[in-house]
């Protein structure tokens, strides 16, 4: 992150220092051979930032955490004005850099879509896990309401019986089978 400390006393530079913390290392630059560095390394468009007395934060650890010390060290002593930024070699304007600052740290993120995707999967899992005996219960109590209004399903499920059609006597058909076998026996006897 590229910033202007014009004005800031050596006192001021060493509190902005430790502010950043251990992931990031502060100092000042010459434009000229930042410059001539940043084109070695395949980036370009430093040119209308690197103006003016110019320090760079090289940050080895979390960014955002570092623009957010950045920010709050420019609002306490407005004479540290941020530049812009390089990150992943794309350049930012210091607007860019600003919002890095808005976002909270990695852990946090990665916890919130840890949580996130917690939550969904645990969605997922009780969903998939429900037992079929909801089903079968669901399906009992269908039946015993279209029993009492078979209109709930269409009239599906509604026994019609035939007007001139008798009931089958199952009953009836087994008693005559059984005068038949006791018949024949006794017809053997009477020869």
């Amino acid at each position: 992150m590229l910033t202007e400390y014009r004005g800031l006393t050596v006192a001021n530079l060493k509190d902005l220092r430790r502010s950043l913390g251990s992931d990031a290392s502060y100092a000042v630059a010459k434009n000229t051979l930042t410059l001539i560095a940043a084109r070695q390394a395949g980036i370009d468009g430093l040119d209308d930032v690197l103006h003016g007395p110019t320090a760079i934060a090289f940050i080895k650890g979390d960014v955002a955490q570092v623009a957010k010390g950045l920010r709050d060290f420019a609002k306490a002593n407005p004479l540290l004005v941020i530049k812009g930024g390089v990150l992943e070699g794309k350049v930012l304007n210091a607007d860019q850099v600003k919002t890095l600052a808005d976002l909270e740290s990695r852990e946090v993120l990665l916890a919130k879509l840890a949580g996130a995707m917690k939550a969904s999967l645990s969605t997922a899992v009780a969903t998939f896990a429900a037992p079929l005996s909801q089903a079968a219960r669901l399906l009992g109590a269908l039946e015993t309401k279209a029993e009492a209004d078979p209109s709930v399903i269409g009239g599906a499920g509604q026994a019609t019986a035939e007007p001139n059609q008798e009931p089958d006597d199952a009953e009836g058909a087994v008693i005559e089978t059984a005068e038949t076998t006791d018949a024949a026996p006794d017809a053997a006897s009477n020869e």
